[in-house]
Protein backbone atom coordinates (compact mmCIF):
# COMPACT_ATOMS: atom_id res chain seq x y z
CA UNK A 1 0.00 0.00 0.00
CA UNK A 2 3.05 2.58 1.02
CA UNK A 3 4.53 1.37 -2.47
CA UNK A 4 1.77 2.26 -4.52
CA UNK A 5 0.74 5.87 -2.53
CA UNK A 6 4.82 6.27 -3.23
CA UNK A 7 4.14 5.52 -7.03
CA UNK A 8 1.27 7.25 -7.27
CA UNK A 9 2.84 10.79 -5.89
CA UNK A 10 5.97 10.13 -8.18
CA UNK A 11 3.89 10.01 -11.08
CA UNK A 12 1.25 13.20 -9.62
CA UNK A 13 4.87 14.99 -9.21
CA UNK A 14 5.86 13.94 -12.99
CA UNK A 15 2.42 15.00 -14.46
CA UNK A 16 2.77 17.87 -12.16
CA UNK A 17 6.53 19.21 -13.56
CA UNK A 18 5.58 18.29 -17.10
CA UNK A 19 2.57 20.01 -17.03
CA UNK A 20 4.53 23.40 -15.57
CA UNK A 21 6.65 22.93 -18.58
CA UNK A 22 4.00 22.33 -20.96
CA UNK A 23 2.20 25.65 -19.77
CA UNK A 24 5.43 27.53 -19.59
CA UNK A 25 6.67 26.97 -23.33
CA UNK A 26 3.39 28.42 -24.73
CA UNK A 27 3.84 31.61 -23.01
CA UNK A 28 7.15 31.70 -24.34
CA UNK A 29 8.68 31.78 -20.37
CA UNK A 30 10.54 28.56 -21.31
CA UNK A 31 12.79 26.91 -23.94
CA UNK A 32 12.36 24.28 -25.94
CA UNK A 33 13.90 21.84 -27.39
CA UNK A 34 13.15 21.52 -31.08
CA UNK A 35 13.75 18.45 -33.32
CA UNK A 36 15.90 18.49 -36.06
CA UNK A 37 14.48 19.33 -40.00
CA UNK A 38 14.67 15.59 -40.86
CA UNK A 39 12.58 14.46 -37.94
CA UNK A 40 9.86 17.35 -38.51
CA UNK A 41 9.58 16.02 -42.23
CA UNK A 42 9.31 12.92 -41.18
CA UNK A 43 6.53 13.76 -38.84
CA UNK A 44 4.65 15.89 -41.32
CA UNK A 45 5.09 13.53 -44.00
CA UNK A 46 3.28 10.35 -41.47
CA UNK A 47 0.53 12.87 -40.74
CA UNK A 48 -0.18 13.57 -43.98
CA UNK A 49 -0.27 10.07 -45.34
CA UNK A 50 -2.52 9.81 -42.17
CA UNK A 51 -5.17 11.91 -43.13
CA UNK A 52 -5.12 10.96 -46.62
CA UNK A 53 -5.46 7.79 -45.57
CA UNK A 54 -8.55 8.25 -43.53
CA UNK A 55 -10.32 10.17 -46.26
CA UNK A 56 -9.56 7.98 -49.14
CA UNK A 57 -10.96 5.12 -46.79
CA UNK A 58 -14.26 7.34 -46.06
CA UNK A 59 -15.03 8.13 -49.84
CA UNK A 60 -14.16 4.25 -51.20
CA UNK A 61 -16.87 3.37 -48.65
CA UNK A 62 -19.24 5.44 -49.83
CA UNK A 63 -18.47 4.42 -53.32
CA UNK A 64 -19.27 0.72 -52.41
CA UNK A 65 -21.88 1.48 -50.25
CA UNK A 66 -23.82 4.70 -50.44
CA UNK A 67 -26.38 3.96 -48.24
CA UNK A 68 -24.99 5.89 -45.07
CA UNK A 69 -27.21 3.44 -42.77
CA UNK A 70 -26.50 0.47 -44.23
CA UNK A 71 -22.27 1.74 -43.41
CA UNK A 72 -23.66 2.06 -39.96
CA UNK A 73 -24.65 -0.80 -39.71
CA UNK A 74 -21.52 -2.68 -41.42
CA UNK A 75 -19.31 -0.85 -38.98
CA UNK A 76 -21.04 -2.10 -35.79
CA UNK A 77 -21.29 -5.52 -37.00
CA UNK A 78 -17.32 -5.16 -37.55
CA UNK A 79 -16.60 -3.95 -34.14
CA UNK A 80 -19.11 -6.36 -32.36
CA UNK A 81 -16.60 -8.70 -34.57
CA UNK A 82 -19.52 -10.44 -36.01
CA UNK A 83 -20.24 -11.16 -39.84
CA UNK A 84 -21.94 -8.61 -42.10
CA UNK A 85 -25.07 -10.45 -43.56
CA UNK A 86 -25.70 -10.56 -47.05
CA UNK A 87 -27.25 -7.55 -48.59
CA UNK A 88 -29.28 -7.84 -51.81
CA UNK A 89 -27.68 -5.42 -54.36
CA UNK A 90 -29.76 -2.44 -55.98
CA UNK A 91 -29.67 -4.14 -59.49
CA UNK A 92 -30.30 -7.51 -57.95
CA UNK A 93 -33.50 -5.93 -56.51
CA UNK A 94 -34.20 -3.83 -59.42
CA UNK A 95 -33.86 -7.22 -61.37
CA UNK A 96 -36.64 -8.62 -58.86
CA UNK A 97 -39.40 -6.34 -59.25
CA UNK A 98 -38.89 -6.70 -63.53
CA UNK A 99 -39.38 -10.35 -62.63
CA UNK A 100 -42.41 -9.72 -60.79
CA UNK A 101 -43.84 -7.18 -62.73
CA UNK A 102 -43.58 -9.08 -65.80
CA UNK A 103 -44.91 -12.12 -64.35
CA UNK A 104 -48.02 -9.96 -63.30
CA UNK A 105 -48.66 -7.97 -66.30
CA UNK A 106 -48.01 -10.88 -68.78
CA UNK A 107 -44.50 -12.61 -70.21
CA UNK A 108 -45.41 -13.31 -73.16
CA UNK A 109 -46.33 -10.07 -74.02
CA UNK A 110 -43.58 -7.53 -75.61
CA UNK A 111 -43.77 -5.75 -72.88
CA UNK A 112 -43.06 -8.70 -70.70
CA UNK A 113 -40.28 -10.35 -72.52
CA UNK A 114 -38.37 -7.52 -72.59
CA UNK A 115 -38.48 -6.85 -69.12
CA UNK A 116 -37.49 -10.58 -68.44
CA UNK A 117 -34.30 -10.08 -70.42
CA UNK A 118 -33.41 -6.22 -68.98
CA UNK A 119 -34.44 -8.41 -65.67
CA UNK A 120 -31.66 -10.54 -65.84
CA UNK A 121 -29.01 -8.63 -67.24
CA UNK A 122 -29.66 -6.53 -64.06
CA UNK A 123 -29.59 -9.41 -62.07
CA UNK A 124 -25.81 -10.44 -63.67
CA UNK A 125 -24.80 -6.64 -63.12
CA UNK A 126 -26.39 -6.92 -59.28
CA UNK A 127 -23.82 -10.06 -59.17
CA UNK A 128 -20.36 -8.62 -60.21
CA UNK A 129 -21.09 -5.53 -58.22
CA UNK A 130 -21.30 -7.74 -55.06
CA UNK A 131 -18.12 -9.49 -56.59
CA UNK A 132 -17.09 -6.02 -56.88
CA UNK A 133 -17.48 -4.66 -53.17
CA UNK A 134 -16.27 -8.04 -51.64
CA UNK A 135 -12.68 -7.50 -54.13
CA UNK A 136 -12.25 -4.05 -53.21
CA UNK A 137 -13.26 -4.31 -49.44
CA UNK A 138 -10.13 -7.79 -49.09
CA UNK A 139 -7.83 -5.73 -51.00
CA UNK A 140 -7.98 -2.05 -51.05
CA UNK A 141 -10.04 -1.42 -47.90
CA UNK A 142 -8.49 -3.23 -45.17
CA UNK A 143 -5.18 -2.93 -45.73
CA UNK A 144 -5.83 1.11 -45.34
CA UNK A 145 -7.85 -0.10 -42.09
CA UNK A 146 -5.38 -1.85 -40.95
CA UNK A 147 -2.43 0.64 -40.95
CA UNK A 148 -4.74 3.34 -39.22
CA UNK A 149 -6.21 0.79 -36.79
CA UNK A 150 -2.56 -0.95 -36.10
CA UNK A 151 0.57 1.15 -37.18
CA UNK A 152 -0.79 4.31 -36.98
CA UNK A 153 -2.25 3.67 -33.19
CA UNK A 154 1.57 2.25 -32.52
CA UNK A 155 3.24 5.74 -34.08
CA UNK A 156 1.00 7.90 -32.01
CA UNK A 157 1.76 6.37 -29.13
CA UNK A 158 5.66 6.68 -29.30
CA UNK A 159 5.33 10.08 -30.28
CA UNK A 160 3.41 11.17 -27.27
CA UNK A 161 6.04 9.14 -25.41
CA UNK A 162 8.49 11.07 -26.82
CA UNK A 163 6.72 14.53 -26.37
CA UNK A 164 6.66 13.42 -22.44
CA UNK A 165 10.15 12.71 -23.01
CA UNK A 166 11.34 15.84 -23.85
CA UNK A 167 9.29 17.60 -21.85
CA UNK A 168 11.13 15.85 -18.77
CA UNK A 169 14.64 16.87 -20.83
CA UNK A 170 13.50 20.67 -20.86
CA UNK A 171 12.48 20.71 -17.15
CA UNK A 172 15.81 19.09 -16.44
CA UNK A 173 17.18 21.87 -17.98
CA UNK A 174 15.20 24.12 -16.51
CA UNK A 175 15.89 23.15 -13.10
CA UNK A 176 19.63 23.06 -13.70
CA UNK A 177 19.89 26.23 -14.59
CA UNK A 178 17.96 27.79 -11.75
CA UNK A 179 20.53 25.39 -9.52
CA UNK A 180 23.43 26.48 -10.95
CA UNK A 181 21.96 30.62 -11.28
CA UNK A 182 21.32 29.84 -6.96
CA UNK A 183 24.95 28.17 -6.51
CA UNK A 184 26.72 31.31 -8.04
CA UNK A 185 24.41 33.17 -6.29
CA UNK A 186 25.51 31.76 -2.80
CA UNK A 187 29.08 31.48 -4.01
CA UNK A 188 29.09 35.28 -3.98
CA UNK A 189 27.64 34.86 -0.30
CA UNK A 190 30.56 33.42 0.87
CA UNK A 191 33.11 35.58 -0.89
CA UNK A 192 31.47 38.02 1.45
CA UNK A 193 31.69 36.25 4.52
CA UNK A 194 28.25 34.41 4.92
CA UNK A 195 28.00 31.00 5.86
CA UNK A 196 28.85 27.94 3.61
CA UNK A 197 26.38 25.87 4.02
CA UNK A 198 23.69 27.18 1.37
CA UNK A 199 26.84 26.67 -1.29
CA UNK A 200 27.38 23.07 -0.20
CA UNK A 201 23.37 22.64 -0.35
CA UNK A 202 23.07 23.94 -3.68
CA UNK A 203 26.59 22.32 -4.73
CA UNK A 204 24.28 19.25 -4.07
CA UNK A 205 21.53 20.07 -5.68
CA UNK A 206 23.51 20.75 -8.96
CA UNK A 207 25.06 17.43 -9.19
CA UNK A 208 21.54 16.00 -8.28
CA UNK A 209 19.93 18.39 -11.27
CA UNK A 210 22.90 17.62 -13.99
CA UNK A 211 22.18 13.28 -12.92
CA UNK A 212 18.87 13.50 -13.53
CA UNK A 213 19.61 15.51 -17.25
CA UNK A 214 22.01 12.82 -18.55
CA UNK A 215 19.27 10.33 -17.34
CA UNK A 216 16.36 12.36 -19.13
CA UNK A 217 18.37 13.07 -22.32
CA UNK A 218 19.52 9.37 -22.17
CA UNK A 219 15.81 8.50 -22.35
CA UNK A 220 14.82 11.28 -24.90
CA UNK A 221 17.44 10.15 -27.55
CA UNK A 222 16.51 6.15 -27.03
CA UNK A 223 12.60 7.28 -27.40
CA UNK A 224 13.63 9.88 -30.25
CA UNK A 225 15.54 6.89 -32.44
CA UNK A 226 12.60 4.50 -32.00
CA UNK A 227 10.30 6.97 -33.29
CA UNK A 228 11.91 8.17 -36.53
CA UNK A 229 12.25 4.62 -37.24
CA UNK A 230 8.50 4.28 -37.06
CA UNK A 231 8.20 7.51 -38.72
CA UNK A 232 10.73 6.05 -41.96
CA UNK A 233 8.57 2.51 -42.04
CA UNK A 234 5.74 5.24 -43.87
CA UNK A 235 7.94 4.44 -47.05
CA UNK A 236 7.12 0.73 -46.70
CA UNK A 237 3.40 1.54 -45.96
CA UNK A 238 3.35 3.79 -49.57
CA UNK A 239 4.67 0.25 -50.93
CA UNK A 240 1.93 -1.63 -49.58
CA UNK A 241 -1.04 1.01 -50.38
CA UNK A 242 0.23 1.73 -53.96
CA UNK A 243 -0.07 -2.51 -54.11
CA UNK A 244 -3.48 -2.11 -53.20
CA UNK A 245 -4.12 0.47 -55.21
CA UNK A 246 -3.05 -1.07 -58.52
CA UNK A 247 -5.38 -4.49 -57.05
CA UNK A 248 -8.11 -2.07 -56.07
CA UNK A 249 -7.53 -0.60 -60.03
CA UNK A 250 -7.82 -4.17 -61.23
CA UNK A 251 -11.17 -5.32 -59.32
CA UNK A 252 -12.77 -2.14 -60.50
CA UNK A 253 -11.01 -2.57 -64.32
CA UNK A 254 -12.86 -6.25 -64.30
CA UNK A 255 -15.89 -4.82 -62.67
CA UNK A 256 -16.44 -2.11 -65.38
CA UNK A 257 -16.08 -5.09 -68.33
CA UNK A 258 -18.17 -7.37 -67.12
CA UNK A 259 -21.16 -4.70 -67.11
CA UNK A 260 -20.10 -3.26 -70.55
CA UNK A 261 -20.39 -7.43 -71.62
CA UNK A 262 -23.50 -7.57 -70.24
CA UNK A 263 -25.17 -4.71 -71.36
CA UNK A 264 -23.97 -5.24 -74.54
CA UNK A 265 -25.19 -8.79 -74.76
CA UNK A 266 -28.90 -7.11 -73.63
CA UNK A 267 -29.01 -4.84 -76.50
CA UNK A 268 -28.62 -7.79 -78.53
CA UNK A 269 -31.18 -9.30 -77.55
CA UNK A 270 -33.45 -6.47 -77.24
CA UNK A 271 -32.29 -5.62 -81.34
CA UNK A 272 -30.44 -2.30 -80.51
CA UNK A 273 -27.13 -3.02 -82.37
CA UNK A 274 -24.26 -1.22 -80.14
CA UNK A 275 -22.37 1.41 -82.02
CA UNK A 276 -25.47 2.65 -83.61
CA UNK A 277 -26.69 5.90 -82.30
CA UNK A 278 -29.75 8.17 -83.22
CA UNK A 279 -28.39 11.46 -85.27
CA UNK A 280 -25.47 9.44 -86.42
CA UNK A 281 -25.17 7.21 -89.23
CA UNK A 282 -20.98 5.86 -88.73
CA UNK A 283 -19.80 4.56 -85.02
CA UNK A 284 -16.64 6.45 -83.84
CA UNK A 285 -14.06 4.65 -82.11
CA UNK A 286 -10.08 5.39 -81.37
CA UNK A 287 -8.03 3.53 -83.99
CA UNK A 288 -5.49 1.28 -82.38
CA UNK A 289 -2.84 3.23 -84.04
CA UNK A 290 -2.97 5.99 -81.98
CA UNK A 291 -3.42 4.26 -78.68
CA UNK A 292 -1.90 2.43 -76.62
CA UNK A 293 -2.59 -1.53 -75.47
CA UNK A 294 -3.42 -0.23 -72.15
CA UNK A 295 -5.70 2.23 -73.05
CA UNK A 296 -7.25 0.34 -76.28
CA UNK A 297 -8.08 -2.63 -73.65
CA UNK A 298 -9.60 0.25 -71.23
CA UNK A 299 -11.60 2.19 -73.96
CA UNK A 300 -15.56 0.09 -74.18
CA UNK A 301 -15.12 -0.89 -78.71
CA UNK A 302 -18.32 0.25 -80.16
CA UNK A 303 -20.04 -2.72 -81.66
CA UNK A 304 -20.33 -3.77 -86.22
CA UNK A 305 -22.38 -1.76 -87.51
CA UNK A 306 -25.80 -2.74 -89.46
CA UNK A 307 -23.62 -3.77 -92.26
CA UNK A 308 -21.76 -5.98 -90.99
CA UNK A 309 -24.08 -8.03 -88.95
CA UNK A 310 -26.16 -8.63 -92.09
CA UNK A 311 -26.02 -11.92 -93.11
CA UNK A 312 -23.69 -12.68 -96.26
CA UNK A 313 -25.43 -11.48 -99.91
CA UNK A 314 -27.77 -9.00 -97.47
CA UNK A 315 -25.07 -6.34 -97.00
CA UNK A 316 -24.28 -5.99 -100.66
CA UNK A 317 -27.92 -4.70 -101.60
CA UNK A 318 -29.65 -1.75 -101.02
CA UNK A 319 -33.04 -2.33 -99.01
CA UNK A 320 -34.69 -0.37 -101.83
CA UNK A 321 -33.97 -2.72 -104.35
CA UNK A 322 -35.04 -6.21 -102.27
CA UNK A 323 -38.20 -7.86 -103.36
CA UNK A 324 -40.80 -9.23 -101.24
CA UNK A 325 -39.99 -12.79 -100.68
CA UNK A 326 -42.44 -15.45 -102.74
CA UNK A 327 -44.47 -16.67 -99.62
CA UNK A 328 -45.89 -13.29 -99.13
CA UNK A 329 -46.05 -11.03 -96.35
CA UNK A 330 -47.86 -9.66 -93.19
CA UNK A 331 -49.39 -7.04 -91.50
CA UNK A 332 -48.15 -5.95 -88.25
CA UNK A 333 -49.19 -3.40 -85.85
CA UNK A 334 -46.88 -0.68 -84.37
CA UNK A 335 -46.69 -1.07 -80.43
CA UNK A 336 -44.34 1.96 -79.41
CA UNK A 337 -42.69 4.98 -81.57
CA UNK A 338 -39.42 3.65 -82.74
CA UNK A 339 -36.62 5.87 -83.88
CA UNK A 340 -34.29 4.50 -86.19
CA UNK A 341 -30.76 4.72 -85.24
CA UNK A 342 -29.41 4.68 -89.40
CA UNK A 343 -30.57 5.11 -92.92
CA UNK A 344 -30.83 1.16 -92.73
CA UNK A 345 -33.70 1.11 -90.46
CA UNK A 346 -38.15 2.29 -90.81
CA UNK A 347 -38.68 4.86 -88.42
CA UNK A 348 -42.18 3.90 -86.62
CA UNK A 349 -45.02 5.52 -84.78
CA UNK A 350 -47.14 3.49 -82.56
CA UNK A 351 -50.28 1.90 -83.91
CA UNK A 352 -49.41 1.97 -87.40
CA UNK A 353 -49.91 -0.41 -90.00
CA UNK A 354 -46.75 -1.74 -91.81
CA UNK A 355 -46.03 -4.65 -94.38
CA UNK A 356 -43.38 -6.87 -92.85
CA UNK A 357 -41.36 -9.79 -94.49
CA UNK A 358 -38.29 -11.90 -93.53
CA UNK A 359 -35.27 -12.43 -95.77
CA UNK A 360 -33.50 -16.20 -95.57
CA UNK A 361 -30.54 -15.88 -93.09
CA UNK A 362 -31.64 -12.66 -91.13
CA UNK A 363 -32.08 -11.96 -87.69
CA UNK A 364 -35.04 -13.54 -86.42
CA UNK A 365 -35.12 -10.39 -83.91
CA UNK A 366 -35.67 -8.48 -87.09
CA UNK A 367 -37.80 -7.43 -90.35
CA UNK A 368 -37.87 -5.61 -93.17
CA UNK A 369 -40.47 -2.83 -92.72
CA UNK A 370 -42.59 -1.37 -95.40
CA UNK A 371 -44.74 2.16 -95.61
CA UNK A 372 -45.56 3.60 -98.86
CA UNK A 373 -42.48 3.79 -100.84
CA UNK A 374 -40.53 3.70 -97.79
CA UNK A 375 -38.39 0.34 -96.54
CA UNK A 376 -35.96 -0.37 -93.83
CA UNK A 377 -35.56 -2.91 -90.82
CA UNK A 378 -37.93 -2.71 -87.93
CA UNK A 379 -37.29 -4.41 -84.78
CA UNK A 380 -39.58 -8.05 -84.00
CA UNK A 381 -40.13 -5.99 -79.98
CA UNK A 382 -42.15 -3.00 -81.40
CA UNK A 383 -44.63 -4.67 -83.60
CA UNK A 384 -47.61 -6.91 -83.26
CA UNK A 385 -48.34 -9.67 -86.18
CA UNK A 386 -51.67 -9.43 -87.76
CA UNK A 387 -52.99 -12.50 -90.06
Amino acid sequence: MDFNMKKLASDAGIFFTRAVQFTEEKFGQAEKTELDAHFESLLARADSTKNWTEKILRQTEVLLQPNPSARVEEFLYEKLDRKVPSRVTNGELLAQYMAEAASELGPTTPYGKTLIKVAEAEKRLGAAERDFIHTASINFLTPLRNFLEGDWKTISKERRLLQNRRLDLDASKARLKKAKAAEAKATVGVLLGRSGRRLRLWNDEVDKAEQELRVAQTEFDRQAEVTRLLLEGISSTHVNHLRCLHEFVESQTTYYAQCYRHMLDLQKQLGRFPGTFVGTTEPTSPTLSSTSPTTAAATMPMGPSVADLAPPGEAALRLEEVAPPASGTRKARVLYDYEAADSSELALLADELITVYSLPGMDPDWLIGERGNKKGKVPVTYLELLS
